[in-house]
């Protein structure tokens, strides 16, 4: 049986995942979203069947609440990114995963933001947005609904081309009573994350070579991040 990367301990349906932050600068916080096309709340004999065949691409938004970034402000700003790779992210069978990446990038941002809202993005993404082969502006919003992830309820429209839609875990979506969070968000930059239900996951856009709709999976994450000393200049 494959080795794939897993959580430290199983998680109930309201399980969250906290990481700490530290960072050169002013305060940044907001929320996040993702989904990817393999489950992450799940029971390791799902992973493993999944492995090398699924769990390929991903989407990641991040919506800033309030702050800034290299010295210019956000507030109320969105961005995405979507990513294709190799392997199936977190198979840590396959520790060298090469990553390409579009991202979007809100079109109500001026050009002093779109350039802070990318630099955002790739801190935030990591190694997953090194390789940006495509920057699209299109209007993005993420919503939580009531303003709590831990409703579950969310919903993140990236012009026409990418859209999450997420509800809360419940005992239906058990299949073998071992589930867990056995994937960490692809964003480890966050204080806080929970999974979530993705009734909707679609990319249709170019520069990936894929387009996807995979939509009823256990494939999300609802998070939030409040860097207190995020990086100026």
């Amino acid at each position: 049986m494959l080795k794939l990367l897993c959580g430290s301990a199983a998680f109930t349906l309201a399980a969250s995942i906290s990481f700490a932050a530290g960072f050169p600068g002013r305060a940044i916080d907001g929320n996040y979203i993702e989904a990817r096309t393999a489950d992450v709340w799940t029971g390791p004999c799902f992973a493993n069947g999944e492995v090398e065949i699924n769990g390929k691409e991903a989407i990641l938004g991040w919506k800033i609440n309030h702050g800034g970034w290299d010295g210019v402000d956000l507030d109320g700003l969105a961005v995405v990114g979507v990513i294709r790779t190799e392997h199936t992210l977190g198979n840590i069978s396959e520790p060298v995963n090469r990553s390409r990446a579009v991202l979007i990038v809100d079109s109500r941002a001026t050009d002093s933001q779109r350039q802070a809202l990318e630099a955002f993005a790739k801190y935030m993404g990591g190694d997953l947005l090194t390789d940006v082969v495509k920057v699209a502006y299109m209007p993005v919003d993420l919503t939580i609904e009531n303003g709590n992830i831990h409703g579950g309820a969310a919903k993140l429209t990236a012009g026409s081309l990418a859209a999450i839609e997420t509800r809360a875990l419940n005992s239906g979506d058990v299949h073998c009573g071992n589930e867990m969070v056995f994937y960490p968000p692809l964003s480890a930059k966050l204080d806080h994350a929970m999974p979530a239900f993705a009734s909707t996951d679609s990319y249709k856009g170019d520069g990936l070579g894929e387009t996807w709709s995979i939509p009823d999976r256990r494939s999300s994450f609802l998070g939030t991040f409040n860097l207190t000393d995020a990086p100026t200049e």
